[in-house]
């Protein structure tokens, strides 16, 4: 596989627990060839912006993070970056054999599976997918997911017992950065929850950071 060396990245937390089995760091990654409809990370899609993260640099951040059990991968769209996002994977994982990885993408899993092979190659390393795009009519509060459309599919059998837990939402994490301003992660259960969110928070005297958060 030809390595990519760096990857274009909209945001990164530590720790987050709403995406995910267990606790996990995510990397949101910058650019988005879907334009869903009612997207909560609009923020996200040009693929002009977002910061520029050596594949190394990221895997030492991820290996050196203490009790995660893994990473998801959210955006944008990690298969538009999936060469470097593998490559990432096998960093990680020649020091940290176990850490398993979860990926949100707008395209469906029979898509990717026929896709390019850096796609395909993507696919082969995750333990848990949940695929396909955004349908705000078909919000329902599941679990990981923003609409019913969307599945979640494991990979492997790190994760089979998930379809067997109950599918309601695992609510949204809201944190308060070094600079005192907020921000979330998670999916939120209802349409029009940002905007309501930055709302309130703004009638509090409250600024919600612009970064990157996953809906779809």
């Amino acid at each position: 596989m030809t390595e990519v060396a760096a990857l274009s990245v909209a945001r990164t937390l530590d720790r987050c627990t709403v995406l995910g089995p267990g606790a996990r760091a995510v990397i949101w990654v910058q650019g988005c060839p879907l334009r869903c409809r009612g997207c909560v990370a609009a923020e996200t899609l040009p693929f002009e912006g977002g910061t520029t993260h050596e594949v190394s640099e990221l895997a030492d951040w991820l290996c050196e993070l203490p009790g995660i059990e893994g990473v998801t991968l959210s955006g944008g769209e990690p298969f538009a970056q999936a060469s470097a996002l593998a490559a990432l994977l096998d960093h990680v994982r020649s020091r940290r054999p176990e850490f398993t990885a979860m990926a949100y993408s707008g395209f469906r899993y029979e898509t990717l599976r026929r896709g390019e092979w850096d796609r395909r190659a993507l696919l082969r390393r995750l333990d848990l997918l949940v695929d396909g795009p955004y349908v705000a009519s078909a919000q329902h509060g599941l679990r990981w997911r923003g609409s019913a459309n969307q599945r979640v599919i494991a990979l492997t059998d790190r994760y089979a017992h998930v379809a067997t837990e109950p599918d309601r939402s695992a609510g949204v994490e809201v944190s308060m950065e070094a600079d005192g301003s907020l921000s979330w992660a998670g999916v939120p259960p209802t349409p029009g929850f940002r905007e309501g969110l930055e709302e309130r928070l703004a009638a509090r005297g409250f600024v919600l950071r612009a970064e990157a958060r996953r809906e779809a």
